[in-house]
């Protein structure tokens, strides 16, 4: 694949998802015509990622080839993080949840912590779906961080699952072991399963969603009769280069396995990579880029349209995961609802806010906020919005200043047990939809 040089924020990148990719920091690190010589260039050490079976199809073959000044071997033995009651940071399935409950969910935005919080200690479980275990489903996680990890002198991967990264409040500078991404609100990440991660934060703190996909690898969804172009395009994806730092002081790894937390001492930076090459890389997405398509003459379209990334399964069309955006775009349909129509859905989803207001709900929906409707539970505008959109008129109006998304899966999502305690759980929230009355029949039989 040709690699593609792209400016965001200052820093250079690499565009293009999917594409295999080759990026030096230092002049020769990576071999021209093989992937393990006997002696790599510089006094460096050859290391390979796999992200799949070796034995994949080449199209799901994913694999990164780094070469780095000592190989992730060289640390300390790993020993168990003892979780405090309560712990925060969970995999599915879970031991001591509540009972799944048929309940529409919201909740207020997670409050900063007192004191300083990293990333890894901030991640908060409120949902998961299906098993980490048997590599499918997902965790819901969100996080409000008070403190950089690269001060702490601290890293962390998970092996459960990719995270998908969605910046709300505060820029994120994700250190990975291929180079450095810049991610301001209103753009996400995405982070290969085992890549180790530092999160620092140029505004002191910063608060977000993370999506931790236990199942197959995020891909860029087909767009079937829609054609080529439309909705999110390949070269938007932008990937890393090579950054690496030879820090020989005490770090501090966290990993996450089997939903526990583990921790071994390293006598230097795990971000030592002075050259790679490969596909299985981490990328940042600016959800501005997605290109929207809809209705242009009646009806609402299903959300589905609006799909930026799918994890897939056997069953075509069936995601073990989608993120799904609603972004600012043009309401044009004549003669018809144009908010999201009252449904029931077999996939459950989980919804957060980055900016704005979104169009169903008048209040309680706020950015930083999440909701939750599980499998076949009814949902849709609440009395206020079904209201104003019964009433409008119907011309066109661009819908602005507004960015909310979806985690949707097969799964029922189950809630973890601290976020079904959380003081800003919405015990009211089933109250929006109260005041819908009934509009007929105008006489009181059918006859």
């Amino acid at each position: 694949m040709i690699t593609l040089l792209a400016m965001s924020d200052q820093r250079t990148y690499l565009s293009g998802f999917g594409n295999t990719f080759v990026s030096e920091a230092l002049a020769g690190a990576v071999p021209e015509r093989q992937n393990s010589p006997q002696r790599p260039a510089h006094g460096l050490y050859a290391e390979q990622l796999s992200g799949s079976a070796f034995t994949m199809p080449r199209h799901g073959n994913l694999r990164t080839w780094l070469y780095r000044g000592r190989p992730s071997v060289v640390q300390g033995r790993y020993t168990l993080v003892e979780p405090p009651k309560g712990a925060r940071l969970l995999t599915a399935p879970l031991e001591d949840a509540p009972p799944p409950d048929p309940n529409q969910q919201r909740w207020d935005p997670l409050p900063y912590p007192e004191g300083e919080v990293d990333f890894v200690d901030a991640l908060t479980t409120y949902a998961v779906a299906g098993s980490g275990a048997s590599h499918s489903g997902c965790g819901v996680h969100l996080f409000a961080a008070t403190a950089s990890m690269d001060a702490r002198r601290r890293a962390f991967y998970s092996a459960d699952g990719e995270l998908l990264i969605v910046a709300q409040e505060g820029r994120l500078a994700i250190r990975t072991e291929l180079g450095v991404l810049d991610v301001k609100p209103g753009e996400i990440a995405l982070i290969p399963r085992g890549m180790k991660l530092a999160v620092s934060l140029p505004d002191d703190r910063a608060r977000g969603y993370v999506c931790e996909n236990y199942g197959a690898p995020f891909v860029l969804p087909d767009r079937g009769p829609i054609g080529g172009n439309s909705l999110a395009s390949a070269r938007h994806f932008l990937a890393p280069v090579a950054d690496y730092e030879l820090l020989d002081e005490p770090h501090e790894l966290v990993a996450k396995f089997q939903g526990r937390l583990w921790r071994a001492d390293l006598s230097h930076s795990p971000f030592d990579v002075a050259g790679w090459h490969g596909n299985y890389v981490p990328f940042k997405y600016d959800l501005a880029n997605f290109q929207t398509i809809g209705t242009v003459d009646f009806d609402h379209p299903d959300p589905s349209i609006f799909t930026v990334l799918t994890s897939p399964t056997p069953t075509v069309g069936l995601a073990n995961v989608d993120f799904v955006i609603f972004p600012p775009r043009w309401m044009v349909g004549e003669h018809t609802f144009r908010p999201p129509y009252y449904h029931r859905n077999i996939m459950s989803e989980f919804m957060g806010l980055i900016m704005g207001a979104y169009d169903a709900k008048e209040k309680g929906f706020v950015p930083g906020g999440a909701s939750l409707h599980n499998q076949m539970l009814p949902h849709g505008p609440d009395a206020f919005g079904y209201e104003k959109a019964v009433t409008a008129e119907l011309k066109p109006v661009k819908l602005e200043n507004t960015l909310a998304f979806m985690f949707e899966t097969r799964y029922p999502q189950i809630v973890s047990a601290y976020a079904s305690e959380l003081d800003g759980l919405q015990d009211d929230y089933i109250d929006c939809w109260q005041d819908l009355q009934r509009n007929f029949p105008k006489q009181e039989t059918n006859t």
